[in-house]
């Protein structure tokens, strides 16, 4: 499972660096950075509640 980001929508609110911050972090220009973009099965409803929560909707996950 992949996490991607389309930072055109992405405003580093860090919602998600608050839910899940060894997957998100913001750098020091405060642009967010995903730190694992592939991220464990057993992680998936985390994640989907993660990306639920993303003020822009700008993460998204794959099945690759």
């Amino acid at each position: 499972m992949h996490i991607k980001c389309d930072f055109d929508l992405c405003e580093s609110n860090a919602v998600c660096v608050g839910m899940a911050p060894d997957v998100f972090e913001l750098d020091d220009n405060d642009y967010l950075v995903i730190l694992q973009d592939d991220v464990a099965e057993t992680r998936r409803e985390e994640m989907r509640q993660v990306v639920a929560s993303c003020p822009r909707s700008a993460l998204s996950i794959h099945d690759d």
